[in-house]
């Protein structure tokens, strides 16, 4: 039986568990909760359940696995995070996320962000703020205190985050087509798989859009998630007939196909800009060489209406920075 401090307060149960229960898997972990082994106050819960200071969390007896053997972390990748990081002070660091790269290890990932930003900082207590898919870059919040993660989840849940993305889509995005208001409904494949799609079932979820710039196969645009719910933007361009390059989970046969010809070898879809709330700052990551040549490539086979003029120089630019 464990009792709640305030440095857990505002912690969901699974990542509560998962935290006290190192060498548990996390298999185990959800199939206990479900069962209704774990207690807090005494009654069943959920694994979304927050803790609160005084709780009172029953965890039954489990047999723990043989230690893992820490992952293997080359000096160059730590190197390459080391790099990646935007802006660190005594609460928070700002990374931009290289693509092709996970947020966390598990489910055949030895390693991931938070653990080589642990193997860099192994006095700070570092945890996610938010995630990012593995095939997605940029901006990448991660917090080195207890209490600085709990004020961004509120205020994430409160809609007062900013997050900006770009991204290049199939076809011509419409001039009109201005926001997306369409419920997102998660689920899981008969193969295990999370998927999401547009359903009355789903969570209200909006997504605001700007072109940037148009070549004749595809559209370069800049968009705002008001919401925060899981594949948002892909599901949303999905839906507005404009999926997004590179988009391996959720495109067709045909499309993958024509991503292979042209060389799209990455999601075009970067975390460019997020805005923390009370003026408490905004960072810029610059866009990573792979995504702005994939946009030149296209650009230079036929460009139709760009909008707006400096939009193509500032690509340039940004992307001229490096990876």
């Amino acid at each position: 039986m464990l009792e709640v401090g305030e440095d857990a307060a505002g912690q969901r149960i699974d990542n509560f568990l998962i935290r006290v229960l190192k060498d548990v898997p996390r298999s185990r972990v959800y199939k206990m909760i479900r069962k209704g082994e774990v207690r807090i106050n005494g009654g069943r819960t959920r694994p979304t359940v927050k803790l609160q200071p005084g709780d009172r969390v029953r965890i039954p007896p489990v047999h723990t696995r043989a230690p893992a053997q820490e992952a293997f972390i080359g000096s160059r990748q730590l190197e390459a995070f080391e790099t990646a990081i935007l802006h660190e002070d005594d609460r928070l660091i700002v990374l931009n996320k290289p693509a092709g790269i996970a947020v966390h290890g598990g489910s055949g990932v030895s390693f991931g962000v938070i653990e080589g930003l642990r193997r860099l900082r192994p006095q700070a207590n570092l945890e996610l703020v938010h995630r990012l898919d593995r095939e997605t870059s940029g901006c990448l919040l991660i917090a080195k205190r207890r209490s600085t993660l709990r004020a961004l989840h509120e205020h994430i849940r409160a809609g007062n985050l900013g997050k900006q993305y770009r991204l290049i889509v199939r076809g011509r995005w419409p001039q009109t087509l201005k926001e997306i208001r369409a419920p997102l409904h998660r689920y899981v494949t008969a193969s295990g798989e999370r998927r999401v799609r547009v359903s009355g079932e789903g969570k209200p979820s909006l997504t605001t859009f700007e072109i940037d710039a148009r070549a004749d196969s595809a559209t370069l645009l800049r968009a705002e998630l008001h919401t925060g719910r899981t594949h948002q933007l892909r599901v949303h361009c999905l839906h507005a007939g404009h999926g997004i390059l590179g988009d391996e989970k959720y495109a067709g046969e045909t499309d993958r196909e024509w991503d292979r010809r042209e060389g799209v070898g990455r999601l075009c879809l970067h975390a460019e800009r997020i805005t923390l709330p009370e003026g408490a700052g905004t960072f810029v990551a610059p866009l990573p060489q792979d995504f702005a040549r994939i946009w030149q490539r296209l650009e230079g086979a036929g460009s139709v209406g760009s909008t707006p003029e400096d939009g193509h120089a500032s690509l340039r630019q940004q992307g001229a920075q490096g990876d």
